[in-house]
């Protein structure tokens, strides 16, 4: 059974353009980024992407590698990549649900006249909101 939440760590390396990282836990989940944060943004994404194909796969999740026992190159560095495993799971379930919203009646009106899919609407507003994907 997977849990809802995981650390790994992966190795960094800057080049010209832009940061690297790769999974020593992990064949083959590698990412980048133009600059750290869209690095670390992108690797929490790659790393939830392979859990989730293991886990469909039905394969057993290695132990995190310590940190101390990488061997890095001169430009490399290791960081700890964690995920909310379990919202990630939730978000590649693309069923629907039902749920009771209650707006005031004016704004239930103005959405009818320019023809605003309201559920639409709020699933936009509710990850910009909340910074999900």
């Amino acid at each position: 059974m997977y849990d809802n939440y995981y650390c790994y760590p992966a190795v960094a390396e800057q080049g010209k353009i832009e940061l690297s990282v790769f999974f020593p836990d992990f064949d083959g989940c590698v990412t980048g980024g133009k600059d750290a944060k869209e690095a670390l943004t992108n690797a929490r994404e790659a790393l939830s992407l392979h859990l989730y194909g293991m886990e469909q796969d039905g394969d057993a999740l290695p132990a995190p590698t310590n940190p101390k026992d990488i061997r890095l190159s001169d430009n490399e560095y290791t960081i700890l990549v964690d995920v909310n495993y379990g919202l990630f799971r939730e978000r590649m379930d693309k069923r629907s649900i039902d749920r009771v919203v209650t707006l005031p009646r004016y704004l239930n009106a103005a959405a009818k006249e320019k023809g605003l899919n309201v559920s639409q609407f709020l699933q936009e507003a509710l990850k910009e909101h909340l910074g999900v994907r």
